[in-house]
């Protein structure tokens, strides 16, 4: 693995225009486009897109698509974990997802950053006399037995706990403890999840 990967990874600054990158994220976007050409009953294409694309992830993965993808081989998916219409994962930083884990639909999983002032964010003139941008990131991670609803998004940096429920539109900027309901933008705790919110205590 080159040095300029490695401080991505680490979030470091690094370039995304080096060839080793190009290469990871060139294959994880033809293989997000396979799989979003494929249909539910296209068991066996599917998971072998889903193997190639992310290696390590557990049993029982589903994912409805269409699905868009930066690398792949930088998230861990756990068993059982499923997703609905419309997700996306820049893994620019490593991306770590724990057991049962439900995403609703237009879920964005997004570990990049870039400079806030437009000097350094800009495209310039590199040293070796090509034109390219410096970025960074923060690696996301999420634990076991999660729901985030429709339209979340969690940026970089940010790490949910085990247990959590995030509420539809939640755009999440800081850390989660576990068995927290989430609402709003940015989103917040809004109390514990607790055994009053078991289905038997809901009238139907």
């Amino acid at each position: 693995m080159e040095e300029n990967t490695k401080n991505m990874l680490a979030g470091l600054p690094y370039r995304p225009d080096t060839e080793e990158l190009g290469e990871i994220s060139t294959k994880a976007h033809r293989l997000s486009r396979d799989y979003n050409q494929t249909a539910d009953e296209d068991k066996e294409v599917r998971k072998a897109i889903i193997d190639n694309l992310f290696p390590d992830h557990g049993e029982g993965v589903y994912l409805q698509g269409p699905i868009e993808v930066d690398y792949g081989k930088f998230t861990k998916l756990g068993k059982n974990f499923y997703a609905n219409f419309n997700l996306t994962i820049l893994d620019t930083c490593p991306v770590t997802i724990g057991d049962n884990v439900m995403c609703g639909p237009n879920t964005s999983l997004v570990t990049p950053l870039h400079p806030l002032l437009p000097e350094q964010r800009n495209a310039r003139l590199q040293a070796d006399r090509k034109i390219a941008d410096i970025e960074y990131g923060a690696p996301i991670k999420i634990g076991d037995n999660c729901w985030l609803a429709s339209n979340v998004t969690v940026c970089p940096g940010v790490t949910i706990g085990n247990n959590c429920v995030i509420g539809a539109g939640s755009v999440v900027t800081k850390d989660i403890p576990d068995n927290s309901l989430v609402l709003g933008v940015p989103g917040r705790v809004v109390r514990k999840i607790t055994n009053k919110d078991r289905l038997d205590n809901y009238p139907y």
